[in-house]
């Protein structure tokens, strides 16, 4: 199979799915691109059927990429994802096919932490079972068991963009940090760092979550993580839905072991507004549901829809790959000459040689290269002077291991 050959952005077709910030269709439109926006998420088929003609996609966090969608789409560039994770996104099959995948790991960072900052003071006030209480026209006016957050403890699981800013705000508020990562982490503020989990469960009062989406973070909070934290601790999952076994948790809140709980996220979580759900968290008086809306403020979405189309248009337009999650990450000067070319290729030694040979039997002026290799493929950029031949682009193709070229211009 012949790679593809992209050569202008003339006609590119960019899909926006889930209700993506207008803001984001208004600078692609801008720039030249045509789009379509739709406001829910594509099952499988549906976006198999859709996406033959894409040359960007853009989703939030509902929509599945699969294999068999990459599969599916010959003129795909570039995927954006306007939230923070990608895990729903095949990215070894994109970067098999020579695409980068693009997200917005920090825009939404304080509406998150403000979430969960605001959910730790309303928990320890009682405010849900107060609020119901009023709802049903049973007036309770105690104090009992009703705290200040000045002078707990928190633990946070996860000290990336989210769990570092909570560490900010909590310790500003009153609040001593403490903080578990995978890897080792700078502290901030007065943080306190905790050589395992069970340290860190053992030692605070309030533990949040903020990791990502790896595999083995699947139940990464069960059973005996709740039996290992103190009594009438609090807890707060705005990570992943699948990082909690939400039966564990309900047995440790029914039994007083746990104070309370915020829970944003969900194993499986409804694709369109409206639709039914169920959790085996409902019906207890001293939990927040929240149907994953910790990202969800207008200016998150505001500056998601900033974000992460400057990183694809970057791209498509000047072949930058910086902060892309599965590719080489290129950060390119400005080039005023005649063309930049993109050479994507799978990561086998001679490869850049033969790209060259192809330039230096032409007698092609290379005023500019750049390389960068890793995750199992290539990036060569090449900037030349003078005109294109017509069949410059076929013969890159046509060096083995191929997989994309692309003219920017």
């Amino acid at each position: 199979m012949t790679p593809p050959i992209d050569t202008s952005k003339e006609g590119e077709h960019v899909l926006l799915l889930e209700g993506i910030h207008t803001d984001a269709a208004q600078r692609f439109r801008s720039a030249g691109y045509h789009v379509e926006e739709l406001s829910s998420s594509l099952a499988e088929d549906q976006l198999i059927e859709r996406i033959r003609d894409v040359t960007v996609l853009g989703l939030r966090s509902k929509t599945q990429v699969t294999r068999n969608v990459i599969e599916s789409a010959p003129k795909l560039a570039a995927v954006g994802a306007f939230c923070i994770g990608t895990n729903q996104i095949d990215l070894e099959a994109c970067l098999a096919r020579g695409i980068p995948v693009f997200n917005a790991p920090f825009a939404n960072t304080r509406s998150v932490v403000e979430m969960a900052l605001g959910e730790i003071i309303v928990l320890y006030r009682h405010i849900p079972e107060k609020n119901n209480l009023l709802h049903q026209g049973t007036w309770k006016k105690r104090s009992h068991g009703a705290r200040e957050i000045r002078g707990k403890k928190l633990g946070i699981i996860g000290y990336g963009n989210i769990g570092a800013q909570l560490s900010i705000l909590a310790e500003a508020v009153g609040m001593d940090v403490y903080y578990y990562d995978v890897t080792e982490k700078l502290a901030l503020g007065n943080a306190t760092p905790c050589r395992t989990l069970t340290e860190l469960l053992e030692t605070v009062d309030v533990v949040t979550v903020h990791v990502d989406g790896r595999p083995e973070n699947h139940n990464f909070i069960g059973a005996d993580e709740f039996e290992t934290m103190k009594e009438d601790a609090v807890f707060l999952n705005l990570s992943r839905g699948f990082v909690v076994d939400q039966d564990a948790l309900r047995s440790a809140l029914e039994r007083g072991k746990i104070r309370a709980a915020a829970i944003d996220v969900f194993p499986e979580e409804p694709k369109t507004d409206g639709t039914s759900f169920e959790s085996p968290l409902q019906g207890l008086p001293n939990v927040i549901l929240t149907p994953h809306i910790g990202g969800s403020t207008e200016e998150a979405q505001e500056n998601i829809g900033y974000f992460v189309p400057d990183k694809l248009m970057n791209f498509l337009e000047k072949g930058n790959t910086t902060l892309s999650v599965n590719f080489p990450n290129l950060q390119l000067p400005e080039f005023k000459g005649s063309h930049r070319i993109v050479h994507v290729h799978r990561n086998v030694p001679g490869i850049l040689a033969k790209i060259n040979k192809v330039f230096a039997d032409r007698g092609i002026n290379i005023t500019g290269q750049y390389l960068k290799t890793g995750e199992g493929i290539g990036y060569v950029i090449t900037d030349i002077v003078g005109e294109e031949p017509a069949d410059l682009t076929r013969e890159l193709t046509e060096i083995p291991d191929t997989i994309r070229v692309r003219v920017l211009y």
